[in-house]
């Protein structure tokens, strides 16, 4: 009769594992993958080169930062730009999001030159980048937005653990651009030099590997 009741328990334990095990694959599949990586039509001069495919996207919010500097014009100084300040976020189910990355203007080792950057916020990999194509073509951006762009690689660092996932970055897209054009006003006499404008703007990024 012992043995007869545990061959039961046996079976009975691998019935509910099985069962178990089945509706954790179907709650599984159930739940929201990552968003789909759309990348929307572009001009001609910004399409991404052959070999490359997108496979990370973050929408970003933050200010892109100019200051008063002398220049070559009538009132002998002008709004140069400075660099970028911003936060990336990635939208998950409904309104949820999860920070990405920050963006900002940092020194590339690779070239002991100063590049905006872009840092994973979790595994800390860094990518730097100089823009290879521009276009502010009002056929795609709206008007007082900043250009759309193409960003080509110019560094890459693995950061202090080691995480790759932004240094395996090959091109960038800066799309669906809103604000950020420098200022009309606030540099236009000597007296403004070192004036700095952080001016509010937001776009999507989409980040490309090799294949």
């Amino acid at each position: 009769m012992q043995r007869i009741t545990t061959s039961f328990a046996i079976v009975r334990l691998l019935a509910i594992g099985v069962f178990a095990l089945g509706f954790g694959l179907s709650s599984a599949a159930a739940q929201p993958g990552p968003p789909r990586l759309d990348v929307p039509s572009v001009p001609m001069n910004l399409e991404a080169p052959e070999g490359h495919e997108v496979y990370l996207a973050g929408y970003a919010v933050g200010t892109q930062n100019y200051i008063c500097m002398p220049a070559q014009t009538a009132s002998g100084v002008a709004w140069r730009f400075l660099g970028p300040q911003a936060t990336l976020s990635r939208t998950f189910s409904g309104d949820a999001r999860q920070q990405l990355a920050t963006h900002y203007l940092s020194v590339n080792p690779a070239e002991n030159l100063a590049r905006p950057a872009w840092q994973h916020s979790i595994d800390s990999s860094r990518f730097w980048g100089k823009v290879k194509a521009s276009s502010n073509d009002p056929n795609f951006v709206e008007p007082g937005a900043i250009d759309w762009l193409l960003v080509e690689r110019a560094g890459a660092d693995a950061g202090p653990i080691g995480g790759g996932i932004l240094a395996q970055t090959t091109y960038i897209h800066r799309l669906n651009t809103s604000g950020g054009i420098a200022p009309a006003l606030g540099c236009t006499e000597a007296s403004q030099l070192g004036t700095l404008a952080l001016v509010p703007y937001s776009t999507d990024y989409f980040f490309y590997r090799a294949r």
